[in-house]
Parts: C-alpha cells; structure tokens; sequence
C-alpha cells in the first residue's frame, strides 16, 4: 500500500478554508429539507442517486408527508412508487417505512440527536447520521463521501486511505472554526470544481495551495 502524504500543514490549511470562507460564508446542503426528519430521509435516499434526483422525488413527497405518521400514513407501495425515480428504491422504501416506525416507538417522532441512535435505524450509515447532525444540530461531523474523499487526498488536507481515516483526518487537521461548514465546502468543492475525470482546476480558488501534481491546464 502506498503510503499517504502529510496533511497539508496548519498555516495552508487557514488559508485554503479562509478562501472558502470568504466565497461562500455560509454554504449549504443541496438536499431540500424542512425538518430533521425530512433532512434523515432526504440523505437515506441519496445513496446512489444524485440531490437533484432526491429533490425531484422528495419535493411532492415532503409535501404530503414531513413527519413519522404522515409517512406511515402514506404506506410502503405509494412511497416505493413515489421514489421509483431513485436507484435502489423499493429497499430505500422499506427503510424509510420501518425507521419511521422505530422513530415513533422509540423517539416520540422524534429525530434523535445522536450517532449511536441514529445509525441504529435502517438505512442510516455514519454519513447519513454525520449529516443530519451537522446539518440540524451544528456538531462538527463530517460526512466524507467520494467528493470529500476526493478532495481530501487530492488537496492533501486530510489524505485518508478510506472514508473513516480521512473522517479523522478532516476533524484533526481542519482548523476549529471551519469543522462546522468543512464537510459543505469540501462536498461543493468535489462536485463542482475537483471533479473526478476532468477537475477544473484553472476555476478553483485553491489551485495555487493544492500539490496535486496533475492539475488541468
């Protein structure tokens, strides 16, 4: 196995999330959501489908149901049939149905705001409960997925050889007052401007502080 570089060091760390401060103060998830819960189900639903796809099946879905019961009260066959649009929907359809349930019996209806309790529900991974408690509660969690993933070793300010050591490696090396927003610029950042095949790098704004020996022209 090769071996990973260093993190990038403290003073090119500032500055790298420093710029993105400055471009975008407060970024954002790009799932729509009103609530904890609509926020939970949104992202259980993402795995294998793109936010705009999740956004397009969620919106009259959100509509009719934003909580445990509504969802209930919707069902398993005209949820399934409401998120057919999505890879892998009739068992995301089954985990929604059954979390909905756990969140009712266990909760109050309520969305935990733990990782413990909110991994303990079907269809919720790390990076599903790292969003959700980022995203509602403001806790530094980061949610690493292959944007992040990307990114983070691209850039070398968390090189990581899987998802869970470059989780660590962003809450180590990422300077306190970026923790809370890093895992929104990194993923925006994936997305956007680090694309995998082709990234953009004569538009990103750390270009200049990114070792990347293969930079596009």
């Amino acid at each position: 196995m090769a071996r990973l570089p260093a993190p990038l060091p403290y003073a090119a760390q500032m500055a790298v999330f420093e710029r993105f401060a400055a471009a975008q103060p407060q970024p954002l998830t790009e799932l729509v959501y009103t609530n904890a819960f609509t926020l939970l189900v949104a992202v259980a639903l993402s795995a294998q489908s793109t936010d705009a796809g999740v956004n397009r099946a969620t919106g009259p879905l959100f509509a009719r149901a934003d909580t445990p019961a509504a969802m209930l009260a919707i069902g398993e066959a005209e949820l399934t049939e409401a998120i057919r649009t999505l890879g892998l929907f009739r068992q995301k359809a089954r985990n929604v149905i059954r979390l909905s349930e756990i969140l009712i019996e266990r909760y109050g209806g309520e969305v935990p705001s733990s990782r413990a309790a909110l991994t303990s529900l079907p269809g919720v991974g790390r990076k599903t409960a790292n969003v959700v408690l980022n995203c509602i509660w403001g806790l530094p969690a980061q949610a690493v997925d292959t944007h992040i993933f990307r990114v983070a070793n691209r850039t070398q300010l968390a090189p990581g050889a899987d998802v869970e050591a470059a989780e660590r490696a962003i809450e180590d090396n990422v300077p306190a007052f970026a923790q809370t927003r890093a895992h929104h610029w990194l993923i925006l950042h994936g997305r956007h401007i680090c694309q995998a095949r082709r990234p953009r790098c004569p538009d990103c704004l750390i270009a200049d502080l990114c070792p990347y020996p293969e930079k596009t022209l």
